[in-house]
């Protein structure tokens, strides 16, 4: 059974750090790209980054830049959001998703998410 789960959300101080993991199941990772989006309280859902089959990134925030890094552990098959140095804003439910549909989608420029996880709450607040 295909399945995305996402882990590590919780309440952190501006300027400290967390790890998020998306954990898939039913699927290979390192066969997609698999994106991190965000939705905020009373916003719309925003693509944060994306991570492709070759590891490279894509920052669809710029606000996170220097800060949220994406990375991928194919023997787990696994996907974490490394985020450092938070700020309120970045207060939101993130959610992990890939392109399950018919073939692969390796890169991230290849890529329509259509297969989602529940999100995991971030909350930034001193």
């Amino acid at each position: 059974q295909r399945q995305l789960v996402e882990s590590g959300g919780g309440l952190v101080q501006p300027g400290g750090s967390l790890r998020l993991s998306c954990q898939a199941s039913g699927f290979t990772v390192d066969y997609y790209a698999i994106g991190w989006f965000r939705q905020a309280p009373g916003k719309e859902r925003e693509g944060v980054v994306c991570i492709s089959f070759g590891n490279e990134t894509t920052y669809y925030v710029d606000s996170v830049k220097g800060r949220f890094t994406v990375s991928r552990d194919d023997d787990q098959n696994r996907v974490y959001l490394q985020i450092d140095n938070v700020k309120p804003e970045d207060t939101a439910v993130y959610y992990c998703a890939a392109d399950l549909t018919t073939g692969d989608h390796y890169y991230c420029s290849d890529y329509t998410p259509n297969f989602w996880g529940q999100g995991t709450q971030v909350t930034v607040s001193s």
